[in-house]
């Protein structure tokens, strides 16, 4: 027998858009979670800043037309305008795109001083480093995607000064000590999502161990509205599922790392 979405317990470590755990709440689903933050708290942090430090500037809002991006660059579009500040430009991109020149020659003309890009590090280090070949020296600020060391490999040196957003460093907090030394031993860097992933066992496990079963609604009522020490730190959920106590920070690229500002 196939079994329905509803029938399934989820704990993303990853999943962003607001309406993962939204949509769920809509269809009389309790057995969707995640252990990252959503895109209109970042988009909250993201478009605040554009607002208090790029005041007067002519800003380019540039999405993918992805979920995440497009749902990422909207936010952060939102929290920009009712802080008082109007985008110059809004467009659209495609994954998968590799000549961005056209687009750069359009934001030239604009007199862009800042690309808000909704997307991934592929695309995003084409396009910066098009735009510095192009002479554009506009700043590119990005979302929790460009937490990549790809994304250096494609821009070099023209990815510097890149901004983005993301939660505070999981590699640095307490609990993780133990935890990023074993992957260090295996030559693995713990980056981005990598301890998410790990958080959400560790909550997954909680919550079984609680209860001593694998059952969907019993699993789901250990999690709900409960909080978890996890190898992130300590995870509290709200009756949607989502965990209410997260945040996020800048980062800027600078000499091929980024580094919490």
């Amino acid at each position: 027998m196939r079994s329905t979405p509803g029938s399934r317990r989820q704990i993303t470590p990853a999943s962003t858009n607001p309406t993962l755990t939204e949509g769920a709440v809509a269809k009389g689903w309790v057995n969707v979670f995640r252990t990252c933050g959503r895109d209109d708290q970042q988009g909250t942090v993201a478009g605040g800043y554009l607002a208090k430090n790029f005041k007067g500037k002519n800003v380019a809002i540039i999405h993918d037309k992805s979920t995440y991006g497009k749902g990422l660059a909207d936010e952060t579009k939102k929290a920009m305008n009712a802080s008082g500040l109007k985008e110059a430009m809004y467009e659209a991109i495609t994954q998968g795109d590799k000549d961005f020149n056209a687009l750069i020659s359009k934001m030239k003309a604009a007199n862009v001083d800042v690309i808000y890009l909704g997307g991934y590090h592929t695309e995003a280090g084409l396009m910066v480093r098009q735009a510095r070949e192009q002479g554009l020296k506009a700043v590119l600020i990005s979302g929790d995607a460009l937490v990549d060391n790809e994304y250096w490999k494609i821009t070099g040196p023209a990815g510097e000064g890149t901004l983005m957003t993301f939660a505070p460093d999981p590699r640095k907090a307490p609990e993780a000590k133990d935890i990023v030394a074993k992957f260090k031993t295996q030559n693995y860097d713990p980056e981005g999502y990598t301890l998410y992933t790990y958080a959400a066992i560790q909550v997954f496990a909680a919550a079984a161990t609680k209860t001593k079963s694998l059952k969907v609604t019993d699993l789901s009522k250990a999690i709900r509205g409960q909080s978890f020490d996890t190898v992130i730190g300590k995870l509290t959920y709200d009756n949607k599922g989502d965990v209410s106590n997260s945040k996020y920070v800048f980062y800027i690229w600078k000499g091929g790392q980024y580094a919490e500002m």
